[in-house]
């Protein structure tokens, strides 16, 4: 029996940036999947281990997978931004290898109106859109840390903070 797969959907636009008025790091995805769609929220799907991990990382609880303003202070209170590299695109599913035709956010309008330091990649997907339209615009290097994706199976929750950890905790920034 043949597998089929999906058919190509074009979706967008996708997600508003999440920051307060600074951020000194900013941490792209590359487009909101079907579930963080639905919720109207970055990483909604609730196996993405991304808001786990931002707790964790930031010494706060573990947010409820449907409290959006939780996730939000997680953000807002440690001196992040939260986006993505895709403001529209074609794909299939949630599968970040299938997306064509992609129309970029302006990422470096944001970092420039937000006077990001440090910029960070949710898997490799989101690097290679940085890298190909908001890099040349900013100057500024990302760097791509493994995907949060409960497809990343290879990539234990423990590995994940490590990794993310030494990345990310020079920026974070407390209680303000």
């Amino acid at each position: 029996m043949a597998v089929t797969k999906a058919a190509y959907t074009h979706v967008g636009p996708g997600l508003p940036p999440l920051h307060g008025e600074r951020a000194g790091a900013l941490i792209l995805g590359s487009f909101p999947s079907p579930k963080s769609r639905e919720q109207g929220f970055f990483y909604g799907h609730p196996q993405n281990r991304f808001w786990p991990l931002l707790a964790s990382l930031t010494g706060e609880p573990v947010p409820d997978w449907a409290d959006i303003e939780a996730k939000k202070q997680i953000i807002l209170r440690h001196g992040l931004a939260v986006w993505d590299t895709i403001g529209a695109c074609d794909i299939r599913g949630a599968s970040d290898a299938s997306i064509r035709n992609v129309q970029p956010n302006d990422v470096a309008a944001l970092i420039r109106r937000l006077g990001v330091q440090a910029v960070f990649c949710n898997g490799a997907a989101s690097g290679r859109v940085y890298a190909r339209y908001a890099q040349p615009l900013t100057g500024l290097s990302a760097t791509v840390l493994p995907s949060t994706s409960p497809a990343n199976a290879a990539w234990s929750m423990e590995k994940l903070r490590a990794v993310w950890g030494t990345a990310l905790t020079p920026f974070l920034q407390g209680d303000g």
